[in-house]
């Protein structure tokens, strides 16, 4: 079992660490790449885990009959969890062995997956993905820093974190395709049991080609900053669903504003220990700050447009779930060329312009969807999508690469489960707020036939997939009338999130160009 021994180090705001040029110690190239593939097996599978559900939406609302919101909660629950135990997760991991941690949480993962495919009503599910968030804090934090250990050679980390970057980007596109291969021949529960196969590989794997690592000189865990960082993400979450969804209300603003003290009190607790959970003096690194930032914004536009593609392409356009799933291959296969292809570019130019013309490339995505939403055909959603996912996926590569990069090696773990914790943020903010968005403009443009009884309209009106089955259930006229309105409906909802998608892009790239400047490649 190894120890870090990289000498501690006291951050200075703005100041990049020497380059290391020396092999994992003990470690033969052939090992350190096969770690790196076992170490993408829980990458890909959490991020699968964020967007597989995208597909199973519709036989969900059939089976399950979850109200508009429970439908966001089986959603947002997951990486909402996740984000929440992240910063905490990567300090512990620091502590007791990453590697260790990694499998206690494959195990968690596992058994709970199995849970959550024979869920027997919305809220059973709702709490099963609240438990494969809480394991899925344990695997993630321990994947980039283990990685971190095994590559100190930084052009072979920076290969390996594009490795890294293009299985979490890919993953999350992979995951309707998986979703959508299983819905085609299984029931919607499968699109959990595929956890199952891949943490026991895991398991079998890890110990042998993935080395322990830990903190040299780990403090005590802190269990209020534990409870102060969960108090903080939580709350700011669930405020920005409410009021992306209600509008400006008491509720959301409390929830955000008890989010806020909570993150404060936090904060000051960080500064005041000796041994912090999570070193906040990292975040006066600009290229920290802004590299995080990079991670949130850029999943955040990936998430949100995935949650809204994956309906139209099902029950606008009709393709079936896996025809769905495949249609949005192409997409997958750009994110994962640009995530490798922009490790030689940003050899020769600088990352904050190679970040800023990524995000670029995610707002031409959206402005796509945005110029044609309401009358989208496949071929354009496909395109719009090719274009969204070069940009993340060559954004992903470079920030990530320069979280790393940026501070000392025993504070990997904690860096490590920051940039997740963007990753997860922007997932849960991509779903929350434009999923909150498009169904509230939904439910406020959707009109339901006369005739048709008080409880079917009023599943109507909460989601496209309710209308879509009330439908089957109508007369041909007013079936039609219905769908036509729904659809509309939809289609406004969807214009309106794409604009939205748009602007935050035009502003990650701003914001990449000014607090990049200074990064090295």
């Amino acid at each position: 079992m190894t120890v870090d021994q990289s000498p501690r180090t006291k951050a200075v705001p703005g100041a990049e660490p020497a380059r290391t040029t020396a092999a994992a110690p003990g470690q033969p190239a052939s090992r350190r790449w096969i770690a790196l593939a076992v170490l993408m097996l829980p990458v890909l599978l959490v991020s699968i885990d964020n967007t597989v559900l995208s597909f199973a939406l519709p036989q969900i609302s059939e089976s399950l009959d979850p109200t508009g919101t429970q439908l966001l909660w089986i959603i947002d629950i997951y990486p909402l969890v996740l984000a929440g135990l992240l910063v905490a997760m990567g300090s512990f991991a620091d502590r007791v062995g990453r590697r260790r941690l990694l499998l206690l949480g494959a195990v968690g993962f596992a058994a709970v997956s199995v849970v959550a495919a024979y869920a027997p009503s919305a809220e059973a599910l709702i709490l099963s993905r609240a438990g494969l968030g809480f394991f899925g804090a344990m695997l993630m934090p321990s994947t980039l820093s283990l990685l971190r250990n095994v590559f100190t050679d930084r052009e072979e980390r920076r290969l390996a974190i594009a490795v890294w970057a293009s299985a979490f980007a890919g993953g999350a596109a992979l995951g309707p395709i998986v979703g959508g291969f299983l819905l085609e021949h299984y029931w919607w529960g499968s699109v959990f049991l595929i956890a199952v196969p891949v943490l026991v590989l895991l398991l079998v794997l890890a110990p042998v080609f993935v080395p322990e690592s830990r903190d040299a000189n780990p403090g005590r865990v802190d269990v209020v900053s534990v409870l102060l960082s969960m108090a903080t993400m939580a709350p700011i979450v669930f405020g920005i669903k409410t009021l992306a969804k209600s509008g400006l209300g008491a509720v959301g603003v409390a929830a955000v504003l008890l989010g806020l003290l909570a993150g404060y009190a936090f904060v000051r607790r960080q500064l005041s220990r000796p041994d912090p959970m999570l070193d906040v003096h990292l975040f006066t690194r600009w290229t920290f700050s802004g590299a995080v930032l990079v991670n949130l914004l850029s999943v955040f536009s990936l998430v949100g447009f995935l949650f809204f593609v994956s309906q139209d392409v099902q029950l606008v356009l009709g393709l079936s779930p896996m025809r769905a799933g495949l249609a949005l291959l192409p997409g997958l296969l750009a994110m994962i060329v640009a995530g490798l292809t922009v490790v030689r570019v940003v050899r020769r130019v600088a990352p904050s312009h190679v970040v800023a013309v990524a995000l670029l490339c995610s707002a031409a995505g959206y402005a796509v969807v945005a110029l044609t939403a309401g009358a989208s055909t496949l071929p354009v959603l496909m395109g719009a999508f090719v274009v969204l996912a070069l940009g993340v996926g060559a954004a992903e590569t470079v920030s990530n690469d320069l979280i790393l990069a940026s501070v000392p090696a025993d504070k990997s773990g904690a860096a490590s489960a920051i940039s997740e914790t963007a990753y997860e943020v922007g997932a849960v903010l991509g779903t929350a707020v434009l999923g909150s968005i498009l169904t509230a403009s939904y439910h406020r443009n959707v009109v339901v036939p006369e005739g048709v009884g008080a409880p079917e309209a009023a599943a109507a009106a909460e989601t496209l997939g309710a209308a879509t089955r009330v439908a089957d259930t109508l007369p041909a006229a007013q079936a039609e009338a219905l769908l036509e309105s729904a659809h509309t409906a939809f289609g406004s909802g969807v214009g309106a999130t794409s604009w939205i998608g748009v602007a935050l892009m035009l502003v990650a790239a701003g914001l990449a160009l000014v607090t990049l400047r200074r990064a090295q490649a």
